[in-house]
């Protein structure tokens, strides 16, 4: 299952140095509505390897800003309390998978 992080949370899984795919998104935003049910299913068959989040980047603008997220949905790998990939626009589910089986 996917988790909706906050910047607290966020924090708080960095410093664990827990390895996280993270979804930015936006309600309004069609393409990531598109892509959630994507991140869903990758959830459920990678559970143990990572933990899945979305982070609404209107409600965590300072996120957003930290990261220099200008377009979304935009998938990002962080490993090590450090960002290892990142992937931004709509990828169907075989081609998110080999994006993010490639970091983790």
């Amino acid at each position: 299952m996917v988790e909706k992080f906050d910047a607290a949370a966020f924090a708080a899984a960095m410093a664990e140095k827990k390895t996280l795919v993270v979804d930015f998104y936006a309600d309004w935003c069609g393409p990531c509505r598109m892509l959630s049910p994507v991140m869903e299913a990758l959830s459920e068959e990678m559970s143990g390897k990572a933990t899945f989040v979305k982070i609404n980047v209107d409600d965590n603008p300072d996120l957003a800003r930290e990261y220099s997220i200008m377009s979304i949905p935009c998938v990002m790998v962080f490993k090590d309390g450090g960002l290892a990939g990142k992937n931004i626009g709509f990828a169907p589910k075989d081609a998110m998978k080999e994006f993010v089986e490639k970091i983790i």
